[in-house]
């Protein structure tokens, strides 16, 4: 039986980097015979973000306040960080992107059933290598790594392709008043932020003993 776990996400969160590490950890620790099928939703956290993005210094200053408060907040994911064996090189980010091309780019990975090598790539190429995941060569080199054609990305990216999709996914989260990232939904189960990876076991075990019985009372009727 296969369970459905649907992580919605930013590309620029740490903690949703954090999240996706402790949920994979959470799923090598299940019993045999339950199978995860993982699917990661679109979420802005810089909705209005201009479409170059912005430099992170002057972004992230003026959102919290100071350049210290910023790299204070930092040091604390690199510590939650290291805990997970997950390396932040805040040093080499340069800018605070816009998000949405890369969301585009996921969800037609999903489509190519590349979604998990697309998505991983782009939060190592962000967090670890610092890069500018907003910028379309960098996102055709990431779709390249992950297995996809260059020219269809390519053509992909520079036209509106999946941003109706994307947008459509968005709008969904906010229905389901969808605030914060990361939020994962567990058939139906919720958990919200970075929780530990018992945590998240149990609630994939939660939801199995759920759908299990719900089966079966559907078989005996």
């Amino acid at each position: 039986m296969s369970i459905t776990v649907k992580m919605t996400s930013d590309f620029i969160c740490p903690w949703c980097l954090i999240g996706e590490s402790r949920l994979f950890k959470a799923i090598e620790m299940l019993p045999e015979g339950i199978e995860v099928d993982v699917q990661w939703l679109p979420f802005e956290l810089n909705p209005d973000m201009q479409k170059e993005g912005m430099n992170r210094k002057v972004y992230r200053s003026l959102k919290f306040g100071s350049w210290e408060k910023s790299q204070a907040l930092d040091a604390h994911t690199v510590a939650a960080g290291k805990a997970d064996g997950i390396t932040f090189d805040y040093d080499r980010m340069e800018v605070t992107p816009n998000t949405l091309a890369a969301h585009r780019l996921s969800w037609l990975a999903a489509q190519e059933g590349r979604q998990r090598e697309v998505v991983e790539g782009l939060l190592r190429a962000y967090f670890s290598k610092g890069r500018d995941i907003g910028d379309h060569d960098v996102l055709v080199e990431i779709a390249c790594e992950a297995g996809l054609d260059e020219k269809s990305v390519r053509q992909f990216l520079e036209s509106d392709g999946g941003t109706d999709s994307v947008r459509s996914l968005e709008a969904s989260a906010t229905a389901k008043a969808v605030q914060g990232v990361p939020h994962f939904d567990i058939e139906g189960i919720t958990v919200t932020g970075a929780q530990r990876p018992e945590k998240l076991q149990q609630a994939i075990l939660d939801a199995h003993t759920r759908k299990t019985r719900d089966l079966s009372v559907q078989h005996q009727a």
